[in-house]
C-alpha cells in the first residue's frame, strides 16, 4: 500500500503590511501559550501543506521592532509543529542595485541590535520554565543562517512568477523603531550591507536554535538614508509594500505548498531534541 508523504508545518511570519491572512484556507485563529507569553497564530492550509500565519507586529502594527517578542513568536511555531519558517520584512536599500520593488532572499546578516534577548540558551539564568536543555550554554552556528533549501525553492518562485528576486544579499538588523542616520548607512555599506531593516535578529537566530528552516523575503520598500533623495516616512513604507502584495503573494503560493516536504538543509541539526519533548 503507498504510505501518504509526510509532511510538516510551514510558517510565515507577516512583517510590515504583509498583516492579512485571508488568502489562507480554512483560516482560523489558535492561541499557544509559551514560557514567554502567549501567542495568537492563524491556521490555514495551501492544497495539502497546513500553513501557520503570524503577525509580527501585532494587530494595527501596534508593536515596535525593540518589543517584539520574538522568542514567543518562535517558540509558539515549533509548538504548532512548523518546521519551516518563511519570514517577511520590508527593508531599505544600502546598495544601489537593490531597487524599490526587488525581493532580496538574504543570505547573511549584520547585527546591530542592542536590548534584545538574542538566545533561548541563557545557561543557569535560564527561565526556571524553559526545559532544562535550554539551561545550558550554547554556541549555534551562524555560517549559512538562511535556509539554502527555502532560498533556492523561493527564488525558483520568483523567476516562474517574473518577480525581480534577487538571490543573496546581506540584512543588517538595527534596533529601530527610528530610522538609520546616513553615516550609519554609510558605514553599512562599507561592511558588505545590502538592505537594512529592524526585525531581522534575533529571528534567524532563534529560529535556528530550535532546529527550524529559516528564509527571508526582504522587499525593498526605499532607499536608505542618504541615498534616498527625500526623508523616510512610514507610509512610504506602507505604501510601497501594499503595490506588490501580489507579486510576495504569487511567490509564496508557489513555495508554500511544496515547503513541508522532506528537508534537504542541515538546518535541522541544531534541533534540540524538541521532536522527543516539545513541553
Amino acid at each position: 500500500m503507498h504510505s501518504p508523504t509526510r509532511r510538516t508545518a510551514v510558517g510565515i511570519i507577516g512583517g510590515t503590511g504583509v498583516y492579512d491572512p485571508r488568502w489562507l484556507e480554512g483560516a482560523r485563529e489558535e492561541t499557544v501559550t509559551t514560557p514567554f507569553g502567549a501567542v495568537t497564530l492563524t491556521a490555514g492550509r495551501m492544497g495539502e501543506q497546513v500553513v501557520y500565519f503570524l503577525n509580527r507586529h501585532g494587530p494595527g502594527h501596534a508593536v515596535p521592532p525593540h518589543r517584539v517578542n520574538y522568542r514567543a513568536n518562535l517558540w509558539a511555531l515549533r509548538a504548532a509543529g512548523v518546521t519551516r519558517v518563511i519570514a517577511t520584512a520590508a527593508v531599505g536599500a544600502v546598495n544601489r542595485a537593490m531597487t524599490p520593488g526587488s525581493l532580496v532572499l538574504c543570505d547573511s546578516f549584520l547585527d546591530f541590535t542592542h536590548g534584545r534577548v538574542p538566545t533561548f540558551f541563557e545557561g543557569q539564568a535560564a527561565d526556571p520554565a524553559l526545559p532544562d536543555r535550554f539551561r545550558q550554554v550554547v554556541h549555534t552556528d551562524m555560517t549559512e543562517p538562511y535556509c539554502p533549501d527555502l532560498r533556492a525553492r523561493l527564488a525558483a518562485a520568483g523567476r516562474s512568477t517574473g518577480a525581480p528576486v534577487v538571490e543573496a544579499g546581506t540584512y543588517v538588523a538595527t534596533e529601530g523603531p527610528r530610522f538609520e542616520s546616513r553615516a550609519e548607512i554609510a558605514a553599512f555599506a562599507r561592511l558588505g550591507g545590502d538592505v537594512v531593516g529592524m526585525t531581522g535578529v534575533p529571528e534567524v537566530v532563534l529560529a535556528r536554535e530550535l532546529g527550524m528552516c529559516y528564509a527571508t523575503v526582504a522587499l525593498v520598500t526605499n532607499y536608505a538614508a542618504g541615498i534616498s533623495p527625500a526623508p523616510l516616512t512610514h507610509a512610504e513604507v506602507l505604501e510601497v509594500m501594499a503595490r506588490h502584495q501580489e507579486r510576495l503573494r504569487a511567490v509564496l503560493g508557489q513555495v508554500l505548498p511544496e515547503a513541508g516536504l522532506e528537508r534537504r538543509c542541515a538546518c535541522a541539526t541544531t534541533d534540540p531534541g524538541w521532536e522527543e519533548d516539545p513541553a
